[in-house]
């Protein structure tokens, strides 16, 4: 088994560039399973093969369970971009962190706005054995680093675009 260790601390020095600077693309395909359905019945995997899961509406909503959700995967994104800064800054801070944790839930509901769907999320750090001061500026700092908290404070750039796919042709070509 390889040995895991946390990235350097240096991955918190600022960036100067004028520029957003890609680090890493994750990149996942969902598609739609027995129902046609993404949410429903969907398989979702990585380009790199390290993620292959089946997506199953939630009992709540009516579905069947036995699968993991959109929700589930915000939710483990968020709880652990978050740990994984809150970690980095209690180091760079010379702050000892044992047994940290991050609980993340993400809620799907109604959005009173337009009357159709919106998430919510409710994020809580453990940190025993430290100070509540010191525990509650680290969480303050962290949210100020942390890409998920930025993206759920701030919202991010996307862009969805429609690809289509060349038709298939079957007997064109050389022979």
């Amino acid at each position: 088994m390889e040995n895991l260790t946390p990235p350097p601390l240096t991955v918190l020095d600022k960036y100067h560039g004028q520029d957003f600077q890609g680090l890493y693309t994750g990149t996942v395909r969902v598609t739609g399973g027995e129902a046609k359905h993404g949410r429903a019945s969907g398989i979702v995997r990585s380009d790199d093969g390290n993620l292959d899961l089946n997506l199953r509406l939630p009992e709540a909503l009516g579905g069947p369970g036995g699968g993991t959700n959109p929700e589930q995967l915000i939710a483990a994104g968020y709880a652990a971009c978050f740990h994984g800064a809150l970690t980095l800054i209690a180091a760079r801070n010379n702050i000892a962190l044992v047994n940290a944790a991050v609980d993340a839930s993400v809620t799907f509901g109604r959005d009173p706005v337009d009357g159709m769907y919106m998430l919510t999320a409710d994020i809580r750090i453990h940190l025993p054995g430290v100070d509540r001061a010191i525990a509650e500026q680290l969480v303050r700092s962290t949210e100020r680093v942390c890409p998920y908290a930025k993206m759920a404070r701030h919202g991010m750039v996307n862009v969805v675009a429609l690809y289509v796919d060349p038709p298939e042709t079957e007997g064109v070509g050389p022979e």
